[in-house]
């Protein structure tokens, strides 16, 4: 899910994509930026009154349980950057979802497919390199659609937060048009299909997102969290779909009751990370991540990080 608005007093602008499940951003007015470094936090925040929000951002990683990856944090050798990380061999130092306290913002979503190009390259470095290069997010992009061929299909959010500049929204999908598209004002959908999909569980999963988005502003933190955090893990089904059973084929259909809901929960597959990503006015970031652990589906892990943008 993905809605923008303009930058306009006392309003925000959301986003929201997939991640092979779900997400969701908002973005208001900028004001002057504040310096600041960033910190872990509990969870749970005292409720206060809320700032106006410019961007709210819920998603969802769906992957194998046994898929070994780290926790969200900022990278060792790179404090700017805060993200997850893919561990598996041959894909290490990937993600699908980051941020720099430079307001450089990344999310990829896998294209469904039935059948995977075993040599393509892994799709986690587009966000990794784009985190770490100096380029704005639309040229990143165009330079991305020249290199497309060499993966699998992908969806890729680009970002650049600016509390003086303004922020850039940016998409690209090797399985869509051949140039990247700056977002205008509005709401999208992002599931893992080209941008605007209509699968019914991304029109299921964003029409909860909106309504949460839009009230945003009148809750506190720790409730607008709770609140996404709810949407992001909704089982519900939403059968029929002929959009996905067409595009996944084969593929899809041993777990298509499971799949067609925005939070899957299959034996050995499954969503097993949602983020929020809240960015106010004056440029002050809190990310939340709430993770499974040691593949069980029961025990969950909650770390906020908090950071204002130096951009």
């Amino acid at each position: 899910m993905l809605r923008l608005q303009r930058r306009q007093k006392a309003r925000s602008c959301p986003l929201s994509a997939t991640f092979r499940g779900l997400s969701g951003i908002s973005r208001p007015r900028a004001a002057a930026p504040r310096a600041g470094g960033h910190s872990r936090i509990p969870a749970a925040l005292s409720p206060s009154p809320s700032p106006v929000r410019r961007l709210i951002l819920a998603a969802n990683r769906d992957e194998f349980y046994h898929r070994p990856s780290k926790l969200a944090d900022f990278w060792g050798n790179n404090s700017e950057i805060l993200s997850g990380l893919d561990m598996e061999e041959g894909k290490a130092g990937g993600t699908w979802l980051g941020i720099s306290t430079r307001g450089k913002l990344g999310a990829l979503t896998n294209y469904l497919q039935p059948q995977q190009e075993p040599d393509a390259r892994g799709r986690g470095e587009l966000v990794t390199h784009f985190l770490t290069s100096d380029m704005d997010s639309l040229s990143y992009l165009k330079k991305v659609s020249t290199e497309g061929h060499l993966y699998n299909g992908f969806n890729l959010i680009a970002a650049d937060l600016s509390t003086t500049k303004g922020d850039v929204v940016c998409y690209y999908g090797n399985r869509g048009e051949p140039e990247p598209v700056v977002l205008a004002p509005g709401t999208y959908g992002l599931s893992n299909a080209l941008l605007e999909t209509p699968w019914r569980k991304l029109c299921f999963g964003k029409q909860l997102f909106t309504g949460v988005v839009e009230q945003s502003e009148a809750l506190p933190k720790d409730i607008l969290v709770s609140h996404l955090l709810d949407v992001l893990n909704n089982e519900e089904a939403q059968l029929p779909d002929p959009a996905i059973e067409d595009q996944g084929r084969e593929y899809v259909q041993p777990i298509l009751s499971k799949y067609a809901a925005v939070c899957v929960r299959c034996a050995t597959y499954g969503t097993r990370t949602n983020t929020i990503i809240l960015v106010d006015a004056d440029g002050h970031v809190t990310f939340t991540e709430r993770s499974m652990l040691d593949k069980d589906t029961s025990r969950w892990e909650t770390n906020t990080y908090e950071f204002t943008l130096q951009s």
